[in-house]
Formats: C-alpha cells, sequence, structure tokens
C-alpha cells in the first residue's frame, strides 16, 4: 500500500523539488529509505516466503494428496481474487474515473482502468491475463496460481538437489535474471518461488545452521548485519542507479540482487531472534492474518480516491486511503478470505479423498488384469 501511495505521489514530488541529488524524491527512491516503499521487491519475499510454506506440507508425507492440494489452493486464491474484482468494479462504476483529473502517464493513470467490460472482467477473473486494470496487484497471483500447479515438479526437482543446494540456488538465480533480461516473466518470477521450494527442503538444515549460530559471539550482531544486509539487497537496484542505470544490463543485475535480499529476510525470519519476536507481536500477528486481504482490496481504494481527488492532492488520498483500507481489509478478511480457507479445506479433503478411491479401484483393477493374464 505503501508503495502505491509513492507512485500517486510522485508526479507531484518529481514537478514541486525535482528528482536530482538532496531531493525529496531523491531521498525516498534513491537512498536506503527506499525500503519504506519497495513494490515489486516485496512481491519477491513474498514469493519466496510462499515457495518455503506451501511446500513444507507436503514434505514427509508419502500419501500426500496433490489433487487434494490443487482443488483446495484454487478455491483459496479465486475467491478473493473474484471478490477483489467485484469490489474493484463497483468502484468504477460507482464513482466514474476522469482522466483529467490525474497526471498523464502517471501510474495511476496508465495501470488502473477507467472503465472496463464484461469481456476485460472474465479474463482477468481467470487470472491469465498479463495486465490487470480493474486490480492491478493481481499480477502476482497468476504466479501464485501457476506455482500451485507446478508444485509437485518443484517439490521433485528441489529434493533431487538438495545436496547441492548452493548450485541450484544459483542456476534459480540465473533463470530468473535471464527472464528479467530477455522480458520473460516466467523466467523472471517462477525461479524464485523455486527458492523458496529450496528452503524448504533444507529447512532443517538452516534450522540447524542458525542455531551454531546464535551459538557463537556477537549472535545478536550477526542478526543485524543479515537483516539490514538482505533489506539492501532488496532495494540495490535503486540504491545502484547512479552507477548503472535502469534498463542496462549492469542495472538488471542490482536489480535482481533483490531476489537474494527476499531470501536473505526468509532466512531472518526462521532463523534471527529479534526479528522472530517482532513478527510474533500482536500488531505483527494481526497484520500478517489481513495482509492478503489489505494487499486484495487497498489498489481499488486508492485508484477511486485518486480519481476523486486528483493525484496533486496525494497527501489527502494517504490520509484517507491508510485508515479506510486497513478498515476494508478486516472486513474483507471476515468476509470472503475466512471463508475461502474453510472452503479450501473443505474441497481439499473432499477431492483427497475421492482421488484415493479412485486409485484404489484402479489398482484392485489393474491387479485383477494382471492375475488373468497370469493365469493365462
Amino acid at each position: 500500500m505503501i508503495h502505491h501511495l509513492y507512485l500517486v505521489a510522485v508526479p507531484s514530488i518529481v514537478a514541486a523539488g525535482g528528482s536530482q541529488p538532496g531531493s525529496f524524491y531523491w531521498w525516498v527512491s534513491q537512498t536506503p529509505l527506499k525500503i519504506l516503499t519497495a513494490g515489486s521487491e516485496a512481491v519477491l519475499v513474498f514469493f519466496v516466503l510462499s515457495g518455503l510454506v506451501v511446500t513444507l506440507p507436503a514434505l514427509g508425507k508419502s500419501r500426500y494428496s496433490w489433487a487434494g492440494f490443487l482443488s483446495g489452493r484454487i478455491a483459496r486464491i479465486y475467491l478473493p481474487v473474484w471478490a477483489s474484482l467485484a469490489i474493484g468494479t463497483a468502484l468504477i462504476w460507482l464513482l466514474p474515473r476522469d482522466l483529467g483529473a490525474v497526471t498523464p502517464g502517471s501510474w495511476i493513470a496508465t495501470s488502473n482502468a477507467a472503465s472496463t467490460t464484461a469481456a476485460s472482467l472474465l479474463n482477468q477473473m481467470s487470472l491469465t491475463a498479463a495486465s490487470y486494470g480493474v486490480n492491478n496487484v493481481l499480477w502476482s497471483l497468476r504466479w501464485e496460481l501457476a506455482f500451485s500447479v507446478l508444485l509437485p515438479l518443484f517439490a521433485a526437482v528441489a529434493f533431487w538437489v538438495r545436496r547441492r543446494w548452493l548450485l541450484a540456488l544459483c542456476v534459480a538465480l540465473a533463470l530468473s535474471l535471464l527472464g528479467l533480461v530477455t522480458n520473460i516473466d516466467a523466467l523472471r518470477y517462477l525461479p524464485v518461488f523455486f527458492v523458496g521450494t529450496l528452503m524448504a527442503v533444507r529447512l532443517d538444515a538452516i534450522r540447524e545452521w542458525t542455531r551454531r549460530r546464535l551459538q557463537r559471539p556477537h549472535a545478536r550482531l550477526w542478526g543485524i548485519v543479515l537483516v539490514v544486509g538482505s533489506l539492501l539487497l532488496l532495494v540495490a537496484g535503486w540504491l545502484a542507479q547512479p552507477i548503472a542505470a535502469p534498463g542496462t544490463l549492469p542495472g538488471r543485475v542490482f536489480t535482481q540482487l533483490a531476489v537474494c535480499g527476499a531470501a536473505g529476510l526468509v532466512l531472518a525470519a526462521v532463523g534471527v531472534p529479534f526479528l522472530r519476536r517482532a513478527l510474533d507481536s500482536r500488531p505483527s500477528q494481526w497484520l500478517g492474518r489481513v495482509s492478503f486481504s489489505l494487499y486484495l482490496v487497498h489498489v481499488p481504494i486508492l485508484a477511486s480516491l485518486s480519481f476523486l481527488l486528483g493525484d496533486d492532492k496525494w497527501w489527502l488520498v494517504a490520509l484517507i486511503t491508510i485508515p479506510l483500507a486497513l478498515l476494508a481489509a478486516w472486513g474483507f478478511y471476515l468476509a470472503f478470505e475466512r471463508p475461502s480457507h474453510r472452503l479450501a479445506r473443505h474441497t481439499s479433503q473432499i477431492v483427497a479423498r475421492d482421488a484415493a478411491r479412485l486409485s484404489e479401484k484402479a489398482s484392485r483393477g489393474a491387479a485383477r488384469i494382471a492375475v488373468k493374464f497370469a493365469r493365462r
């Protein structure tokens, strides 16, 4: 949400103070303060974390139902997505969007639909579209869905290469960089999920490694270095802009370091005590509970207010959006996300049970056929 508020504010900030070193824009964009407004970089953290937590339940289970997992995952993803699109469409209809009220060429003007059609809405509902004008954060859920479909393959490969994890990690990072350079989004983002999957199959070793680190002198300093270093890697592409322009190969290499930063933050969440305590606090737990809902509802609200008030009043948009989006996220969680959890569990159990029955019947049928052939 802070990232998208930053994008709304950028045209006015640059117009008022420029973008040269020392300007307000420079401070929030090309210094470590960029961590506060990181956007796509934060999504990479989510991708690594998803690769870890989605893979874990499947490990160590000889009879894990992939059909049950996928059916539940589809319900878990699609129900909140469709609800967010319904809210976004309703806001477009109720609060007409005038492109003249916002800066031409800005994020708010180019990435948020001023109107929509049934065909476009259905395309976005499928999560197969390349862009999502009604709620543009859905681009990341497209890759979340693709990862869910490919999880058996990812888990198998990660398990196979677990002893050569460093080589596998380097290959994943190289493939992701290749995707960034060639503008192939699947190649750019899916290896990031694999990094999390690799962490899942190595989780016991990771915990043992961090336990040993914590027993050494200056353990707290090690944790601070890991967290701070990971945060800086996350925004390395922005910090390096004076020496590596965006779009150039060096610039893209620095941008790609965000994947390393994302993995480092997930590692820190696993093994750094002070970060774990912060994440276990009540405010963090509440934000974690509604974070997915907040992710899904904040852009339709922000976009509607920006078109209504004008992006030149970004400060007023921010003052209204932040509390309204938090309140809407809690309501969305209660009305849609939490029920989607229950539906996903129920669906997964039913499909897993039915798949097991079909598998058992197929095995019996194959055994009978084998017996008949053996008697001939």
